[in-house]
């Protein structure tokens, strides 16, 4: 009987074992399936930061920390802020909803984002992920959307620090033409005005948005990706 179980168990380990990798070659498959079928990579957005997003985004999401999971929003500070580097995705139906501009904080960088902080008055951009809240009417930006950061000493001071989503006319292909790069925020992913009120719509009420850059000290600390 010892012997009997004794071989039992060494023959489940394996088992058990496979089980675990096939559930990740399995999450894998999907985001690659996904990120094919939407063809990210003709629009300049990476596997690797598409898949960050998605880590970062079933982590919220088995937290239940979001309403809808179907919608991810990436803006990619990696990119030229003359690039249409934010992408909001629909995961459900593997389509491309919107791929514009989107600006990052005056002191963060002039073309490329390369400074972030979570302090108020710095003017930077805070990178991380975020949970879209509702939409309001700024005295100054308009129709906006409220964006609560999630992730402490990264991001977390986003509702204090009045960090929206809103439009903004330096955020627009005419003012690259004009300057030679786009305007740049107080910190705010700030959007074509043409493409505010289409975007805030579709990804408002508790989706996931993911402000990236390859910042070292983020990308080891984040608890979201790590």
């Amino acid at each position: 009987m010892k012997k009997l179980i004794f071989y039992l168990f060494f023959l489940l380990i394996p088992a058990v074992n496979n089980a675990g990798v096939n559930e990740n070659i399995s999450a894998e498959a999907v985001n690659e399936d996904i990120y094919a079928a939407v063809n990210l990579a003709d629009t300049g957005l990476t596997r690797d930061v598409f898949n960050l997003a998605i880590k970062g985004l079933k982590k919220l999401d088995t937290e239940k920390k979001l309403n809808n999971a179907t919608i991810v929003t990436i803006a990619d500070y990696s990119q030229s802020s003359n690039k249409k580097r934010l992408y909001v995705i629909d995961l459900k139906n593997k389509k491309l909803l919107f791929n514009t501009y989107v600006a990052h904080g005056r002191n963060t960088g002039d073309e490329y984002a390369k400074s972030f902080s979570n302090v108020e008055g710095s003017y930077k951009s805070s990178l991380g992920f975020y949970i879209t809240e509702h939409p309001i009417m700024g005295s100054h930006t308009g129709f906006s959307l409220l964006i609560d950061g999630v992730e402490k000493g990264f991001n977390d001071h986003a509702v204090q620090r009045a960090i929206i989503i809103h439009a903004a006319e330096y955020a627009t292909e005419n003012f690259i033409k004009k300057f030679g790069r786009l305007g740049r925020s107080y910190g705010c992913p700030s959007v074509p005005p043409e493409m505010n009120k289409l975007i805030i719509e579709a990804i408002k009420g508790g989706t996931c948005l993911f402000l990236y850059n390859p910042d070292k000290e983020y990308l080891s600390k984040s608890a979201l990706l790590n």
